[in-house]
């Protein structure tokens, strides 16, 4: 098949890799470590603010937020990312990712610091505006999901790419690992300087005044990070991608690259305009064309991302809710107020230091050699394994002697998670599709993760209430225990694994190869990026 390729294209795809390479990499990544700290660092508090605006001293339990406003308070922010992630994407293919990269940094330091600045005179009141300001805090995340994929792919050589792309997702872990290191600083400091008896033994005291400004300041600490790097941000070029093949400027394309390959690069103007005829370059998201060569792939890389954020978001905000279960943290009534936030973050520090952040790191130095189709298969595979050996002999492990082989299994969720569907689901969407499409498509599959997150989180809120009235949180109806939510996860892993099968392996192909923007047929490399029936793929690690 004859095939065209713009200079300036074709000399981003070979660059050896370069200091602007990781310019990239912190500038993005530290985008989605404020990310993940935003979004996860909420469930280091909501036992907090069940204790400080709903507690009954009367009552011989804390108090808990009331099941409508914790799920309010855990799910807004990922409503907000789902509407975000869709809004942005779209824009970013068709204003440029640049412009609205700085947009959705500014958003998240602005509603990260007013989270915390929540007001009201009622608990209702602090609850409603917590809310409010977390859905905005989401919008803006939702947009750092397809903009950073993309331009992080479209500045990557093909040799490494799946590595740079999967080391910005990685910074997530980062998040994820800081968010339990400033709780455990922040209430271990507050726990010093208030010190305050257990609930059982004082109910009215275990609560100082001060830890309302626990919460605040861990919510507010996410701003920081997105400060520090939002000039960098705003000094990134437009990428070279978006200028040549969605704007038609080649000149402008070849003069950024050249600044940052440090080369001699030629517009090559008619070139471009011969590849802009192509059919391949015409057809648009909602047309037959855009069905037959990538409606699978849609509907593969959506799929999978929905059912692996059901698994993960529901493991990682409500780490505290199983390990009460099981023990390893005590009984709300046997800890002051502060003390509680501690252990919570204690516990939540331990799992991503040994395997969430070692996951994500594992999938970077692997992806560009065994691949993203293997990586997520043998993520699902494991995730789907260690849920059932969790789930099935669930009442062998809540013995105080066998909790530390939960926690260990536990922990391989993660990993698994993490070497596997949580960085490819993210990797692969910014590989596959067109760039004048490529944000949007990114935006859809990633709001299909966040729908599933909201599932995750609404749904395993309720589902792991026990039926025994006296072990349930006030205000919640019986579901079905955490046994049985765990078995259904493991299910929801299973089906991640299957669906993993509809999507296409990028690994060592250009950007234009994978999407057929550079071909001459008519029918474009449909045939060839459908995943080869007889792919032979490693079943262990």
């Amino acid at each position: 098949m004859a095939k065209e390729q713009l200079q300036v294209l074709n000399a981003l795809d070979v660059a050896k890799t370069q200091l602007y390479h990781f310019t990239a990499i912190v500038v993005a990544g530290m985008g989605f470590f404020t990310d993940a700290y935003d979004l996860f660092a909420i469930s280091l508090v909501t036992k907090l603010l069940g204790r400080i605006y709903y507690t009954d001293t009367t009552k011989p339990n804390p108090g808990t937020l009331p099941p409508h406003v914790a799920s309010s308070v855990t799910g807004v922010a990922l409503v907000g990312t789902l509407t975000g992630q869709l809004f942005f994407g779209w824009l970013g293919d068709k204003l440029g990712r640049k412009k609205v990269y700085g947009l959705t940094l500014v958003l998240m330091i602005v509603c990260s610091l007013a989270s915390g600045l929540s007001f009201g005179d009622s608990p209702q009141g602090v609850m409603a505006t917590l809310c409010f300001f977390r859905f905005w805090l989401g919008f803006g995340i939702g947009g750092d999901y397809p903009l950073s994929a993309t331009i992080m792919s479209e500045y990557a050589n093909k040799r490494t790419r799946g590595a740079f792309i999967a080391a910005v997702f990685a910074m997530q872990g980062f998040g994820i690992l800081t968010s339990g290191i400033v709780a455990l600083i922040v209430s271990s400091a507050f726990d010093h300087a208030y010190s305050a008896p257990t609930y059982e033994k004082l109910a009215a005291a275990s609560t100082v005044p001060q830890a309302d400004y626990i919460w605040r300041i861990i919510l507010m600490f996410g701003a920081l990070p997105a400060a520090l790097t939002f000039y960098w941000r705003m000094k990134m070029p437009e990428t070279a991608r978006y200028t040549a093949l969605v704007a038609k400027n080649a000149t402008q394309a070849a003069k950024d690259m050249a600044k940052v390959l440090n080369v001699e690069i030629d517009a090559e103007e008619g070139k471009l305009e011969r590849i802009s005829r192509k059919p391949t370059n015409q057809y648009g998201l909602f047309s037959t064309e855009f069905l037959h060569r990538h409606g699978l792939h849609l509907l593969g890389t959506t799929t999978t991302w929905f059912l692996l954020d059901i698994a993960f978001y529901s493991n990682n905000l409500f780490q505290k809710d199983i390990f009460s279960a099981i023990g390893w943290i005590p009984h709300a009534k046997e800890m002051n107020a502060v003390h509680e936030v501690y252990r919570i973050a204690r516990a939540q520090t331990l799992i991503a230091l040994c395997s969430t952040v070692p996951g994500y790191w594992v999938t970077v130095a692997l992806i560009d050699r065994i691949g993203r189709f293997a990586i997520q298969l043998i993520g699902f595979f494991f995730m789907t394994v260690f849920m059932f050996a969790l789930a099935i002999p669930y009442d062998h492990w809540t013995h105080r002697q066998n909790r530390l082989g939960f926690v260990a299994m536990y922990s391989l969720t993660f990993f698994f998670a993490n070497f596997g569907p949580n960085a490819t689901t993210f990797v692969v969407p910014a590989e596959i599709f067109p760039a004048r499409l490529r944000s949007t498509c990114h935006g859809i599959s990633a709001a299909a993760g966040k729908a599933g997150a909201i599932v995750g989180a609404f749904g395993f809120l309720y589902a792991a209430q026990p039926k025994d009235p006296s072990k349930r949180d006030v205000g919640y109806p019986a579901g079905i225990g955490v046994k049985y939510s765990l078995i259904v996860l493991g299910c929801v892993n299973a089906l991640g694994f299957l669906f993993t099968f509809l999507v296409p392996e990028p690994k060592g192909k250009s950007l234009e190869e994978m999407s057929g923007e550079n071909d001459d047929s008519a029918d474009g490399d449909a045939t060839e990026m459908s995943p080869p029936p007889n792919r032979t793929v490693p079943v262990s690690v």
